[in-house]
């Protein structure tokens, strides 16, 4: 939630994807490390063991119009296991803002102190509010100064734009108008203040990944800043609010009314899920002959069948399972054409978050893709280097098993 700049228009923030959501993917990270389901009575204030509030109306960097405060007034639980942050037009106790009298009242709460992780899942399910000059967001810092230690934009909706969310990179050389972002926009003309929705983000050594509802639609790694330096390598927290105003939503009007919500349901963390590897190297996919899956050639373009071939170490050989995707060489494992049918190629392509793309790899040892239900085979039970991998229903034979190694 870009916490300072001096304007911002928002150049058109790199990426936009208009996506007409399949079923959600399903996902693969690692044990959960800390959840708040909001399951407290109605009138309860958030609970002060997992968040804190940021309190006053100083702009926050943004011209912000809001004095956030730690009234069960802005924030409590519905008694319906949602936490629900509320702005309203009003001023209850004479707070001053930065432009005078305050008009608006909201909440900030945030994880600082109480809970920080560094890499893994972050995901919410919340119904966002709606208006000009209305202002949710979901997201994390990785400390002061801004930005040199980073943030990570999970979610960010202006009310101008009801059908767009924001998936943003703050750091140093990257920030404010010139942040790495993308944008998201519902199929339809929907809004996302219409319904619940899922936010979420794989943070990795070496990527960021964003989600709508299971759908990725973007990730960013060090390539993409530009020359800037990749910080997010270092334990960040969770903020999520209303804010009311500011230089990039711009301001209410007369078709803005009062109160907002931001109802949520809950807020998820898992780790990391490195396959038992070390963080950022990946992991060998070990099978048939004691053979490792591999890349073939030195820059495999998108297409390029994979194979089987004597382990040896190289980053054509080394996994990582991300968001229920398997990657290598910042590629995807994917079934060619989407492929259900026995035979087709399992491939390397970019990452898209297509159902094409998820695999899953059993206690027993099974790759399936849960879109087929079928395994990745090595073809003619071969064990021979070179030998081609593909997608088959699932047998439980020696050619469709393997381990990470």
């Amino acid at each position: 939630m870009r916490t300072r700049r001096a304007t911002l228009v928002l150049a058109l923030l790199a990426a936009t994807l208009v996506v007409t959501p399949p079923s959600p993917a399903s996902a693969e990270p690692g044990a959960l490390t800390w959840s708040d389901e909001f399951n407290a009575p109605a009138g309860t204030g958030p609970d002060g063991s997992k968040w804190k509030h940021d309190i006053g109306g100083g702009g926050w960097g943004n011209n912000e119009q809001q004095y956030y405060t730690n009234s069960t007034s802005n924030a409590a639980h519905d008694g319906n296991g949602n936490l629900v942050i509320t702005a309203r037009r009003e001023n209850p106790a004479n707070y001053n803002c930065h432009y005078g009298r305050c008009q608006y009242t909201s909440a900030r709460l945030l994880t600082a102190d109480r809970f920080t992780q560094t890499y893994g899942r972050f995901e919410t399910r919340m119904k966002v509010p709606r208006g000009q000059g209305i202002w949710p967001a979901f997201w994390m810092l990785g400390g002061m100064p801004w930005p040199d230690m980073g943030e990570i934009d999970i979610m960010e909706n202006i009310g101008r734009e009801p059908g767009n969310l924001y998936g943003t990179l703050h750091g140093p050389g990257y920030s404010g108008g010139s942040a790495i972002s993308s944008r998201y926009t519902l199929p339809g003309g929907q809004a996302f203040a219409d319904a619940f929705h899922t936010f979420a983000v794989d943070w990795a050594p070496d990527s960021i990944t964003w989600y709508v509802d299971g759908i990725q639609y973007a990730r960013k790694t060090p390539a993409d800043l530009n020359g800037g330096r990749w910080v997010f390598d270092h334990p960040f927290f969770m903020i999520m609010n209303i804010a009311v105003g500011g230089y990039w939503p711009g301001y209410p009007d007369a078709s803005t009314t009062f109160p907002q919500q931001m109802v949520v349901d809950y807020v998820r963390v898992w780790g990391w899920n490195t396959g038992g590897g070390n963080p950022g190297t990946g992991n060998q996919l070990i099978g048939n002959g004691n053979k490792c899956v591999d890349v073939p050639g030195a820059n495999p373009v998108d297409g390029t069948q994979l194979q089987i071939w004597d382990c040896n170490g190289t980053g054509a050989q080394q996994w990582t399972f991300t968001g229920g995707t398997v990657r290598a060489l910042g590629k995807c494992m994917d079934v060619a054409n989407g492929s259900t049918a026995n035979g087709a190629n399992i491939q390397i392509v970019g990452c898209n978050g297509n159902p094409a793309q998820q695999f899953v790899l059993s206690a027993a040892g099974d790759l399936v893709n849960p879109q087929a239900n079928k395994c990745v085979d090595v073809r003619d039970q071969s064990t021979a280097n070179g030998a081609k991998l593909q997608l088959w229903e699932c047998t439980g034979t020696a050619n469709q098993k393997w381990r990470r190694g």
